[in-house]
C-alpha cells in the first residue's frame, strides 16, 4: 500500500505584508503518514536581518534580540526543501504562509516555488465550505473539534501546526465517525459493545487506506457540477475545486 505523506506547516513572522520586505523567523512543521502524526518534526527559528513589527511581536512574542544568533532562511532551505518535497502541505490560510515562503525561496536563489515542490490544501477554505458563515481562525475551529488549545497564550509555528494536525484531522474524520456509529449500533449486548470497542481499537492501531478520485472521476464529478449548477442557476455551494 502506498504511503500518504503530508506536512501540516505554519509560520510566524516580523510583519503582515511580504510586499513590504518582512521576512519568516518560525517555521515550524508536523509530519502526517497515512493520517498518523509522527516523530518527524521541522522546526527552526530564523534571523530576519530586519526589525520586528511591534504588533507582530505582540502575537507571537518573538524578539530579535532571541533571533540575533538564528540561522538565516538561506542556511535552512536546502534541509526544509528535501524535507517538503513531494508532500501534501496543509495550511490554515495558505496564501499568507505560501507568499512569504516563496519570497524566502526566490531570495534564496531557488527557481522553484512552493507549489511545483509539493502539493497544497489550505483548511481556512475548508473551514468555510465546512460550516459557512461560521468563524475560520484555528482558536474556533480548535474549539468545534474539542481540541486543547489551553497553551496558545501566543502564536508559535511549531504550537499552532500541532493544533492545526489535530483540527485537521478532527475535519476530515468523518470515515473513522462513521465506523463508531457503525459498532455502537450493532451493540445489543455489553459482551458485545466491549466486541465493538475492541474491534475498533484494533481498525485505528492499522494504517489508514486512502483512497483518492482517479482523473476520470474526476471529470465525471465537475460534468456533474456543472449540471447542477446550470439547472440551480448558478446557486452552487460545491465549487469545482472543492477536495474530492
Amino acid at each position: 500500500m502506498s504511503v500518504e505523506r503530508q506536512i501540516i506547516l505554519d509560520t510566524e513572522t516580523t510583519g503582515l505584508e511580504v510586499g513590504e520586505g518582512h521576512r519568516v523567523i518560525e517555521i515550524g512543521c508536523v509530519e502526517l503518514l497515512n493520517r498518523r502524526v509522527t516523530s518527524k518534526n521541522f522546526h527552526h527559528y530564523l534571523n530576519p536581518d530586519r526589525a520586528i513589527d511591534p504588533g507582530a511581536q505582540e502575537v507571537h512574542g518573538i524578539s530579535g534580540e532571541f533571533l540575533a544568533d538564528k540561522p538565516r532562511f538561506a542556511d535552512i532551505a536546502p534541509g526544509l526543501v528535501e524535507y517538503l518535497r513531494g508532500a501534501e502541505l496543509v495550511i490554515h490560510n495558505a496564501a499568507f504562509d505560501v507568499g512569504f515562503l516563496d519570497k524566502e525561496l526566490e531570495r534564496a536563489g531557488y527557481s522553484e516555488r512552493l507549489g511545483q515542490i509539493c502539493g497544497i490544501v489550505d483548511t481556512v477554505s475548508m473551514a468555510r465550505r465546512l460550516h459557512p458563515g461560521q468563524k475560520a481562525n484555528l482558536d474556533a475551529l480548535c474549539k468545534r473539534y474539542g481540541v486543547d488549545n489551553s497553551n496558545r497564550d501566543l502564536h508559535g509555528a511549531l504550537l499552532d501546526a500541532r493544533l492545526l494536525a489535530d483540527v485537521y484531522l478532527a475535519m476530515t474524520g468523518g470515515q473513522a465517525a462513521l465506523v463508531l456509529d457503525r459498532e455502537t449500533a450493532g451493540a445489543n449486548s455489553g459482551s458485545t459493545a466491549l466486541e465493538g470497542l475492541r474491534e475498533l481499537l484494533e481498525t485505528a492501531a492499522a494504517p489508514l487506506r486512502v483512497i483518492r478520485a482517479d482523473d476520470e472521476e474526476l471529470a465525471a464529478h465537475r460534468e456533474r457540477l456543472a449540471g447542477v449548477a446550470k439547472k440551480s442557476g448558478g446557486k452552487l455551494l460545491w465549487k469545482d475545486d472543492a477536495p474530492v
